[in-house]
């Protein structure tokens, strides 16, 4: 999908590191959970984010949201530097951007009705005072997501998975927002259902014109939703391009590995599976160099002597690897 204008989010050089031992103790260090990463993400466009548990996704996510303070970097939205704004300067700014959670069991309060639970955000916000203004946003919420207005009298225990994810992404709608942090928000759902929150997902953003960063780590999920894919390995973005490109033309070694684990019917177009060496490194002590060097099959020594950074190699496609002579497998053909 092709965006105009400058960009609703602009992530630069964003830094998360999470200090680890006491005031106490003589070792002290620093987990880097996000190490430098930067993108863009335009007015109604999608951007996916995939990698490993452990990479720094759900870390992305929340840091950009202003849930947790960077390290270092900065957080552009609307064109506003939101890195060091106060949680009062940030309210009227959060409005605008929401997040989808990936449980939808934990993510709802038991003890509220569906009506509660959406109309927290309104009076949070000082947002539809009267009670039955309150009740309109949240049917018209309701029927939204693909759920009847008498959902609202009905508590989360009577809802399946995948009713209690719509409910979640309602909530995250009251307010119109205009970018969407989907953190795995089909990871803990049934494959079927998986299928139709991506589809609602994809109806939302059409019809409200949302723009969204969705997490996740199946590469074929976020490749049905997105319109650019950025892969995240141990707290760096190691590949980003458009889908398609992505799909048909890998660039970095890890990309085609995380191919490789992807599912397919089709055995003449799935790729041989690629099974990475050991465990992916602690962000506590990463290793010198390219940090996948130590699982990736085509490291040389140079790998180790410098971090590489991302550049750009076609169209809107950048990776972050010394290697320009593989000839990587994908499961599309150009």
């Amino acid at each position: 999908m092709s965006t105009d204008g400058a960009p609703i989010l602009d992530v630069q050089d964003l830094t998360k590191h999470f200090p680890v031992g006491s005031a106490l103790s003589r070792r002290r260090g620093v987990v880097r959970g996000v190490d430098g990463v930067s993108f863009t993400i335009g007015r109604g466009e999608v951007l996916g984010l995939v990698g490993e548990s452990g990479s720094g996704k759900t870390t992305v996510g929340r840091t950009v949201l202003r849930l947790q303070a960077p390290t270092a970097g900065a957080i552009l939205f609307r064109g506003q530097d939101i890195t060091h704004l106060s949680r009062r300067a940030l309210r009227p700014v959060r409005r605008h951007m929401q997040l989808v959670f990936q449980d939808p069991y934990a993510s709802l309060n038991p003890r509220m009705s569906v009506e509660s639970i959406l109309s927290s955000p309104l009076a949070i916000h000082g947002e539809a005072a009267g009670k039955g203004e309150r009740r309109s946003r949240v049917e018209e919420a309701l029927q939204l997501v693909g759920l009847f207005p008498a959902a609202a009298d009905r508590f989360p225990h009577e809802f399946s998975g995948g009713q209690r994810q719509r409910i979640g992404i309602a909530r995250a709608l009251m307010l119109r927002p205009e970018l969407l942090v989907a953190d795995e928000a089909v990871s803990a759902l049934d494959v079927s259902v998986q299928a139709q929150v991506i589809n609602l997902l994809m109806d939302l953003r059409e019809k409200l014109r949302l723009s969204m960063l969705f997490i996740a780590h199946d590469l074929a999920v976020v490749g049905a939703i997105s319109d650019r894919v950025a892969v995240m390995y141990l707290g760096r973005i190691v590949e980003i391009a458009p889908t398609a490109a992505l799909f048909t033309d890998p660039r970095h070694p890890y990309t085609e590995a995380l191919f490789s684990a992807v599912p397919d019917t089709d055995a003449a177009r799935r790729p041989a599976r690629i099974v990475l060496k050991g465990e992916l490194p602690s962000p506590l002590s990463p290793p010198s160099g390219c940090a996948f060097r130590t699982r990736c099959p085509y490291a040389l020594p140079a790998c180790a002597e410098t971090t590489p950074a991302l550049r750009t190699v076609g169209l809107g496609h950048d990776k972050a690897c010394i290697r320009d002579d593989l000839t990587l497998a994908a499961p599309l053909k150009a």
